[in-house]
């Protein structure tokens, strides 16, 4: 399987500076330039808070007026006309429409101050930023010279990062905005407890690599700009950990790069698109994953690059169907075709859930509660249950809208148990988002401290199976 035939492309930029942070140093020469740009992005940015503080404004006297129409219609106002009051209904109605549009769009008043960004040159091969090739001497000097920035802890576990995101616009189903935030407090509550930090991206950092794409210029960046960090560790918006007590044995990868949940006969035998699943993976800050993220991201600018890609792909995976290149096909077929460059590196893991399908889980969560305990990570307590195809964020999906939020909610209070197990206290029912006292409060709260704590290594060996 060649990539002969496969052109990229990239948005041409002056300088090379993609990839660099900006900085508010100036010569003496070009002071007065760099102070006139300064003002005006400071204008702008200026523009931008205030059309935001309408829009909030806007949006409060919104609720106002749909909180009096609930009223009127509880209670009944007399003075209104059912014409009137349909009138009325009508009005707000557009007028909630109009704001959420105008809150969705990417214009703004300021834009047009902007010059506009570079278009594609189709003779050069898209990169996510300057070549980067002595990565690891730098971030080893650094670390050095750093000590209070250490990549591995006193007790020997490596720094690892956490990092989700969602769009930056509001969801097309409304519930969906709902979802998204219980997904991040199951994620916060999970770096809380097993000590690892977090980021959640809604910015779109290269406007090329949009959708499933745009995970890979937010990955880079975070490499390049927390050093510290030895692990970053990528999951989609709609996965939940659903085993708050496992953790991820790291140290049986120290001669890996990259861990993803997988399947090695369905990656080298079959061939097939679904070999991987990028939902949920880890990559070790090193030189080897940015030279991968280089490899795996010229498929990923939108039009006709992303077209054309998705073309090779359906030709060479099993069960693909033809549909613009997505991130998962293109890394399957990358380390398919350059196998002997990447996969010494690659770990292919399922022996634990680093991504477990939802549709075959959800409905055994009372099943395992009765059988089994967390800090399994496997089929019989998932370590993470991924909603594939739900798009609770968008106006479609591969599901039934109502199945996929019941499971969702299903999923959320399976694994909220866990953490308000601590505090006495636990959800009426896995639908049911009411919780109810499951123990009486103590005069030595430390004892429960000692056994309902998970944290504690009292609650299993995390990372192996028993």
């Amino acid at each position: 399987m060649g990539q002969d035939n496969f052109t990229a492309q990239k948005r041409t930029s002056s300088g090379g500076a993609g990839g660099a942070l900006p900085t508010t140093t100036a010569t003496a020469n070009g002071g007065g330039r760099a102070a006139g740009g300064g003002g005006a992005r400071a204008a702008m940015s200026r523009g931008r808070q205030i059309h935001k503080t309408f829009n909030n404004i806007k949006i409060t006297i919104l609720c106002g007026f749909v909180t009096i129409l609930v009223l009127r219609g509880t209670i009944g106002i007399g003075n209104l006309s059912s014409s009137d009051a349909d009138a009325v209904n009508q009005h707000l109605m557009e007028e909630a429409r109009r704001i959420i549009e105008e809150i969705r769009s990417d214009k703004d008043p300021t834009d047009a101050d902007e010059p506009p960004e570079p278009e594609f040159n189709p003779n050069v091969t898209y990169t996510l930023g300057p070549k980067i090739s002595n990565w690891d001497q730098e971030r080893k000097v650094w670390l050095a010279q750093n000590p209070e920035f250490p990549n591995f802890f006193a007790n020997g576990k490596p720094r690892i990062l956490l990092l989700t995101g969602s769009p930056p616009n509001p969801c097309d189903n409304p519930i969906g905005d709902h979802y998204l935030l219980k997904a991040i407090k199951n994620k916060i509550d999970y770096c809380r407890i097993h000590g690892i930090e977090i980021v959640y991206n809604m910015a779109h950092l290269d406007k090329e690599l949009a959708g499933y794409w745009a995970k890979l210029p937010m990955i880079r960046r975070l490499m390049l700009s927390h050093p510290e960090v030895e692990w970053i560790w990528w999951m989609d918006s709609d996965a939940m950990f659903t085993d708050m007590v496992f953790e991820i044995p790291v140290s049986k990868y120290d001669k890996h790069n990259l861990v993803i949940h997988g399947y090695p006969d369905l990656l080298f035998e079959q061939k097939s698109w679904i070999a991987l699943n990028t939902g949920s993976f880890l990559f070790r800050n090193c030189q080897w994953s940015l030279d991968l993220l280089d490899a795996w991201a010229p498929m990923g600018p939108k039009g006709t690059v992303r077209e054309e890609a998705g073309k090779i792909l359906t030709a060479n995976l099993k069960g693909r169907p033809a549909f613009e290149a997505d991130d998962q096909s293109a890394l399957i077929y990358l380390l398919l075709s350059q196998k002997d460059q990447w996969m010494d590196k690659v770990y292919v893991e399922n022996q634990y859930y680093l991504h477990g399908y939802w549709a075959g889980l959800v409905d055994r969560y009372e099943e395992m509660i009765e059988k089994y305990h967390p800090g399994l990570g496997d089929e019989r307590w998932p370590f993470v249950t991924h909603f594939v195809g739900c798009k609770p964020c968008g106006s479609y999906g591969d599901y039934p809208v109502e199945r996929c939020l019941k499971s969702m909610e299903r999923a959320f209070n399976f694994a909220d148990n866990q953490v308000l197990n601590l505090y006495g206290f636990g959800h009426r029912g896995l639908l049911s988002p009411k919780i109810k006292r499951i123990r009486n409060e103590s005069a030595t709260p430390l004892e429960y401290v000692d056994q309902f704590d998970i944290r504690r290594p009292v609650h299993g060996n995390s990372g192996s199976k028993s």
